[in-house]
């Protein structure tokens, strides 16, 4: 169910209509209620400037996911900011290369949070809040840090750093006992 906290204006009616538009998958519609279309993706550190970007974006996700829909739980105008904060969750059957993962026909369902800078009552920039281990682990492809796999795998993996640590561990144990 959506809350929507503080009173409706024209930066939430944009940002309500360009979700919309981005559940629809109609790209082009979607990056035209920026001002300037750019998505910014912290997790990857990469910035999509401009609508043919914004619009790349969305259709990778789509080849990727081709039923992703964002359902947003919350929607925060902040007037004093220039910002809507907007929480939800990512949902879609991984049916497509994904990050160069190939399709596993898993569902994923995980949390996201996005923030929509404007300037005035033109939409500027989407920053994309995300978790990325939740996909991948719900992809089959990453393990939980603290499940025994993960563990493993680490061991495996990285024994100098392994080996740093358990040592650096030990002591400050000795340190400790004297």
């Amino acid at each position: 169910m959506l809350r929507i906290v503080a009173d409706t204006d024209v930066r939430l009616e944009t940002v309500l209509e360009h979700m919309r538009l981005e559940n629809l998958h109609d790209f082009p519609a979607c990056a035209a209620k920026f001002g300037k279309a750019k998505y910014e993706v912290p997790a990857d550190d990469i910035v999509y400037d401009g609508a043919d970007a914004v619009c790349g974006f969305l259709d990778e996700n789509k080849l990727a996911f081709p039923d992703f829909h964002f359902e947003p739980t919350r929607v925060s105008p902040a007037p004093s900011t220039e910002v809507v904060v907007v929480e939800g969750r990512f949902r879609g059957t991984h049916l497509g290369v994904w990050r160069g993962l190939p399709a596993t026909g898993r569902k994923v369902d995980f949390p996201m949070c996005l923030v929509f800078e404007f300037e005035g009552d033109s939409m500027v920039s989407e920053i994309i809040y995300m978790d990325l281990s939740t996909p991948l682990q719900q992809l089959g492809v990453a393990f939980n840090p603290d499940s025994a796999e993960f563990k493993l795998q680490t061991a495996l993996s990285h024994p100098i750093t392994l080996g740093r640590a358990i040592i650096d561990n030990l002591r400050g144990r000795f340190r400790r006992k004297t």
